[in-house]
């Protein structure tokens, strides 16, 4: 009988310092594989941000329906994305690419004129 299966830890609980894999099982064969793996970038990522780009991914990267989805505003959705980019040693977005972002938006009929204004306060 096998265990349920638990989130993915990334980072060592007590030190912070990624974690590295040392086995792997597969639950249908028992066929085990032992070693030293990386986690690569997703050993960057908490567990939550782990999460929010898988629910990201299967919506086709639409931050607009996935911030709807969990009912959250698309500030904190963009900002917990951008922190995810941050993790992975991307560059912080400028604020030329924000407000194209915002004014496609509002063109595409995603955001009102006043919403916009709010995000670009």
């Amino acid at each position: 009988m096998t265990s349920p299966s638990r989130p993915l830890p990334t980072r060592d609980p007590f030190g912070g310092a990624e974690l590295v894999v040392t086995r792997l099982e597969s639950p249908d064969t028992g066929v085990t594989i032992e070693g030293r793996f990386t986690l690569g970038w997703m050993g960057r990522l908490t567990p939550e941000q782990l999460e929010l780009v898988g629910l990201l991914l299967a919506r086709r990267n639409n931050l607009q329906r996935l911030a709807n989805d969990l009912d959250i505003a698309y500030n904190t959705a963009r900002n917990r994305f951008e922190e995810i980019v941050a993790a992975l040693g991307g560059p912080p977005e400028d604020r030329k690419a924000i407000r194209a972002d915002v004014l496609r938006r509002v063109e595409a009929g995603e955001l009102t004129p006043e919403e916009a204004a709010d995000l670009l306060g």
